[in-house]
């Protein structure tokens, strides 16, 4: 296999791909967004790589990530953002992941570039997560706090 197996189709790259999203063994990762839609491939990758199951949007836990699937007519993606920001540690990430070009929900890669710095947060990076998604990297800048 080569260094580019992740890119293979189908269910064979979705373990490579969690891996890339950075997650560690033991990381609090809240999930918010679920519907019938999601890649529960996926989903399963990132369990078995962190080792825990998902909370969802009603936790007391601070967690290391958020896994935010979000479609174009589920509202303000600003709010959506300012809404998961509460629960996200000093240092998380966000993994906003969104239906890819020509799927139903679909969302712009430049709304995503405008919501992101009005809630505070920068894009770092884009990856595609399986046939039917793509995720964006979202992280609170350090020079966020001097801005004003």
């Amino acid at each position: 296999m080569s260094a580019t197996a992740d890119h293979a189709d189908g269910k064979s790259g979705v373990p490579n791909t969690a891996t890339r999203l950075g997650l560690e063994a033991g990381w609090i990762v809240q999930e918010i967004g679920y519907d019938d839609d999601c890649d529960d491939d996926l989903r399963d990758a990132i369990r078995e790589i962190t080792g825990e199951e998902f909370v969802d949007a009603d936790t007391d836990e601070v967690v290391d990530v958020v896994l935010l699937w979000f479609r174009e007519d589920d509202g303000d993606l600003v709010d959506a953002f300012f809404d998961i920001l509460t629960d996200l540690k000093a240092g998380g990430v966000v993994w906003l992941l969104t239906p890819k070009v020509g799927r139903d929900g679909y969302v712009d890669a430049s709304d995503i570039a405008e919501a992101a710095p009005t809630a505070g947060l920068a894009t770092t990076s884009s990856l595609t997560v399986s046939d039917d998604w793509s995720a964006t990297k979202l992280v609170v800048p350090k020079s966020a706090r001097g801005r004003g």
